[in-house]
């Protein structure tokens, strides 16, 4: 069984988000994939079957439905058009010319009356809303976003225990942050799935179909949008820093 390590949503290697890619020839069992992602301690690690193309995504503690840069990670390692199967349905993705686009469901959120006040404390919040998986706050400005120090203890029995926090952007048209101790993710540095509920509120916000956003974690990420209708396209680079077998 092969692997990589990829980090997606850089030109560069040791930024972005890393992901762990496991190619398999047959399905593997649930409990085995977890134990992988659990070694690999990874956002993220992606299990995808050759003959079936099934697409199932891990983070050390638990299996998520959707995953943005584990999919961009998968198809930079694959190469060419991609059609996965999948818990959120049939993803369709293209590496063309250094650049991997994924065309995933949107997610706009729903406005919701979410006390986020001890979550982020001091915070002016503008706008409380969900996702299909993650509550969703609007702040006031793209340095509000950088200075977060949230309470992480308190958001990760919340819910779902995941939280996107964004801004207008000062450098891209809309900057963000995404905080998941809920499933084992203190910080997750590039969160392509954010960007299916961060498109659709931003295109309508600011009057464009083609954005551009960045996350504003340690390791940071650019990530390209485009809304089209209850679709959304992520575009994003990546590197391959590592390959090798699993002997388990």
């Amino acid at each position: 069984m092969r692997f990589f390590i990829v980090d997606a949503f850089t030109d560069r290697a040791f930024a972005g988000n890393s992901a762990g890619v496991v190619l398999l020839d047959e399905p593997a069992d649930e409990s085995w994939m977890q134990a992988v992602a659990a070694e690999m301690k990874h956002a993220e690690t992606a299990f995808h079957v050759s003959k079936t193309k099934l697409l199932r995504w891990f983070t050390p503690a638990v299996e998520v439905a959707l995953c943005g840069h584990a999919t961009l990670a998968v198809t930079h390692v694959l190469g060419g058009e991609q059609v996965y199967t999948t818990k959120s349905g049939e993803l369709r993705a293209k590496a063309e010319n250094g650049w991997v686009e994924l065309d995933f469901p949107s997610d706009p959120p729903q406005p919701t009356d979410d006390d986020l006040s001890g979550i982020l404390p001091g915070v002016d919040i503008e706008y409380t809303g969900r996702g299909v998986e993650n509550l969703f706050a609007v702040v006031k400005d793209a340095e509000t976003v950088r200075a977060l120090e949230p309470d992480l203890e308190q958001l990760k029995h919340t819910w779902t225990g995941r939280l996107l926090v964004t801004a207008q952007g000062d450098k891209t048209d809309y900057v963000s942050r995404f905080f998941a101790p809920g499933v084992g993710i203190d910080e997750d540095p590039v969160t392509g799935s954010a960007h299916c509920i961060l498109s659709p509120y931003w295109s309508e916000k600011l009057r464009h179909t083609e954005l551009t956003g960045e996350q504003a974690s340690a390791r940071g990420g650019l990530v390209r949008t485009r809304q089209d209708g209850d679709r959304v396209h992520l575009a994003g680079q990546a590197v391959t820093v590592l390959s090798g077998e699993l002997h388990v």
